[in-house]
């Protein structure tokens, strides 16, 4: 028999209510808007290691693709509204992607995220941990901040250079976790390194701030000049949960295009579906997007962490296998 019954308890529910109320209650004091944007597009996320739902649109379209992609993230939308000279704007909506399905992931998901004129990473970080205090206020919760660099971060733990130690170092700090290293590039370990041995470490009432990402790593971040350059960038996590991931904001159309195209390469090689880049994106910033920081923070990875549970289906209505 199908179980019809919700996930997620009343009291869960509740909460969801609360903080939403909360982040709405949060930017509205800060003048920061908030705003919709489209969940299905004519383009999608071109990052390799996200995979996106399509469908195909049965009505007129005038000569635009049937194709849409529902969307991983309101970024694009909100930069274009950026460009447009909204202003600081906010969004708190559902995101979707594909594959990813679990005791952690679910298929759909809530996001929100946000951006801040003339504000770079560091001074967004401040925003986003202010703004998690408050959500762990709710539950009647503290949480000390620890505020480090990706470099340090592996230093310190785990005693390798993460930006300059070859990938045969990166693989034996590994330890005995096994698992095939075919294909596997000096991100990917960098990665592995992060869920398997650090994250899991991560003390329960720590809120860990970690900035300053190797470049290889900057996605839509700007890359800070040096020896070797950093992404400016950072994630922040509550425990061994990560719950937001933040950019000092790219603002050159023509690297945004480089980096779409270079994604695409890196699909190709894999044997990824092609999926088309947001031509409409590029054309916002070479009209000229403000220097800008924004972040996106796993609405339901927060609730978890405030439940102390890590089993995203305790809060949501329904989950993937219910719904």
């Amino acid at each position: 028999m199908t179980d019809w019954r919700p996930t997620a308890t009343a009291d869960a529910l509740r909460l969801r209510a609360a903080f939403n109320r909360l982040a709405r209650e949060f930017f509205h004091a800060r003048g920061v808007l908030e705003v919709e944007t489209p969940v299905l597009s004519r383009a999608g996320n071109t990052e390799p290691n996200i995979a996106s739902f399509t469908l195909e649109f049965s009505g007129r379209t005038d000569g635009a693709p049937r194709t849409r992609w529902l969307r991983t993230s309101p970024e694009f939308a909100l930069k274009r509204l950026l460009a447009a000279g909204i202003g600081d704007c906010y969004e708190l909506g559902r995101v979707f992607r594909d594959g990813e399905a679990g005791g952690r992931h679910n298929p759909e998901f809530t996001m929100l995220e946000w951006y801040r004129l003339g504000w770079d990473h560091m001074r967004l970080l401040e925003e986003t941990v202010a703004l998690v205090r408050e959500a762990l206020a709710l539950v009647g919760r503290r949480a000390t901040l620890q505020v480090t660099t990706f470099r340090d971060l592996y230093r310190d733990r785990l005693g390798i250079d993460p930006l300059l130690d070859d990938i045969e170092v990166l693989r034996n700090a590994l330890g005995d976790v096994a698992l095939d290293p075919e294909g596997l590039t000096r991100d990917d370990w960098l990665d592995l390194l992060m869920t398997h041995r650090l994250q899991p470490a991560f003390a329960a009432h720590t809120l860990l701030a970690v900035h300053d990402w190797p470049a290889s790593q900057a996605a839509l971040a700007r890359i800070r000049a040096g020896d070797p350059p950093l992404a400016e960038r950072f994630e922040l996590y509550l425990g061994p949960l990560e719950l937001a991931n933040g950019y000092h904001e790219l603002i050159d159309a023509d690297e945004q295009r480089a980096r779409f195209e270079r994604d695409g390469r890196v699909r190709a090689a894999r044997g990824l579906p092609a999926v088309p880049l947001d031509a409409a994106l590029v054309e916002a910033l070479a009209h000229g997007l403000p220097a800008c920081a924004g972040v996106a923070l796993g609405v339901d990875r927060l609730l978890m962490a405030l439940l102390g549970t890590d089993r995203i289906a305790d809060v949501l209505a329904f989950d993937f296998a219910r719904a």
